[in-house]
């Protein structure tokens, strides 16, 4: 079973109240589950490559359940440090808490170059020492292993050079070299991490990155998370014929919706594609809204989302990329029954949310809008 990117201890900013609980149980509950799926598939052992823990220091009941999550898989477990849990001073790895906690059934690959699994497999591991690396270290680790009929899975972390935007960067794992070696029958499959989406990569069928069991990201960055791999090796074909399963073990997902809004309807339309989005405790929603609206519209919409947000894990507007402009209507308020004061400011208020001032018009807008809702002209 191919694994990586587990980042136990990954905090979301944005989630509140319980959702960031909920979510870093999911990412625990992903982990103890595989110990089902290896049931189920017939699984020898679990490669995780790299990245296993968010950082090297966490709080202890942190170290302490995640290992027991590993302990419920109840096969073999190879941990490879990452870029995020790198095997330097202060490393997880060695803390007395980890040394005294790791269950039997977990090995830290916590060194360049062979491990042995059984009587012919073994792991070729590439641990990352530092936070930046000034070699492939993949390459490096599998350097002066000959075809001599022993099969080995390479473990690596990193971006590989075939996918990445800065091909000239030391630490980048050659793909070339690594086809090489498969050619040659001296490596039999390379188990990648780093990557958070499930990608394969070249054209050979035998390097993956498995991507993150459990979604960290929106998906215009992690379009194809929360898989592992089931990977069979048929050991008794001289070229080791290799077949990759995935199977998708997360639970949470991280969308993005991009919608125009002009007017009521389309407020509607929005109100529909949240209400039919399932799993909702578990769904993370970033908006992108765009259009122009009325001040009354505004405060519809505005009622739409305090409810909506109430419903999901988190739910809010990617206000960078928004552009939804509130333009009060003619004889919009003209109709409250204000009057003396109140009218005054109301119309003052009108006059600003018309304004140039991008800031000033905005609050104006909002508080526009929260005059109508609080007027029982939004309906919530």
């Amino acid at each position: 079973m191919h694994t990586a990117d587990w980042q136990l201890g990954m905090t979301r900013h944005f989630l509140a109240g319980d959702a960031q609980p909920r979510y870093s149980a999911a990412r625990r509950e992903a982990v103890a589950k595989l110990g089902d799926l290896a049931a189920d598939t017939g699984a020898e052992f679990v490669v995780v490559a790299g990245d296993v823990f968010e950082f090297n220091q966490l709080d202890p009941r942190v170290v302490s359940t995640s290992l027991e999550a590993m302990r419920a898989i109840g096969i073999p477990v190879y941990l490879l440090p990452g870029n995020h849990d790198q095997l330097d001073a202060s490393s997880v790895y060695t803390s007395a808490l980890f040394d005294a906690e790791c269950p039997p059934n977990v090995t830290v690959l916590d060194r360049s170059g062979v491990f042995d699994v059984r009587p012919g497999l073994q792991i070729v591991a590439a641990p990352w020492r530092s936070k930046h690396p000034t070699t492939d270290l993949a390459t490096a680790a599998v350097h002066g292993l000959l075809p001599d009929g022993t099969t080995r899975i390479l473990v690596a972390h990193g971006g590989v050079d075939t996918l990445d935007p800065d091909p000239g960067r030391a630490s980048l794992i050659r793909t070339g070299p690594l086809e090489r070696e498969l050619a040659d029958g001296v490596i039999h499959y390379v188990a990648l991490g780093d990557k958070h989406s499930r990608t394969r990569v070249g054209d050979t069928g035998r390097i993956w990155y498995s991507g993150s069991p459990e979604v960290t990201n929106f998906d215009d960055v992690e379009s194809d998370s929360g898989h592992v791999l089931i990977v069979d090796i048929d050991e008794t074909a001289p070229q080791r014929r290799v077949t990759v399963d995935s199977r998708r073990v997360g639970r949470w997902r991280f969308v993005t919706l991009d919608c125009r809004l002009d007017d009521d309807r389309d407020i509607a339309d929005l109100d529909l594609n949240l209400d039919q989005l399932p799993d909702k405790e578990r769904t993370v929603v970033r908006l992108v809204l765009t259009g122009t609206l009325t001040v009354t519209d505004r405060a519809r919409l505005d009622a739409c989302l305090d409810r909506y947000a109430r419903l999901f894990g988190w739910l809010g507007r990617w206000e960078s990329h928004c552009d939804l402009a509130v333009v009060p209507a003619d004889g919009e308020f003209t109709d409250l029954g204000f009057g003396g004061f109140t009218a005054s400011a109301v119309e003052e208020l009108v006059a600003t949310a018309r304004s140039a001032d991008a800031a000033d018009a905005q609050a104006a807008q909002g508080a526009l809008a929260l005059l109508l809702r609080l007027a029982g002209r939004a309906a919530a």
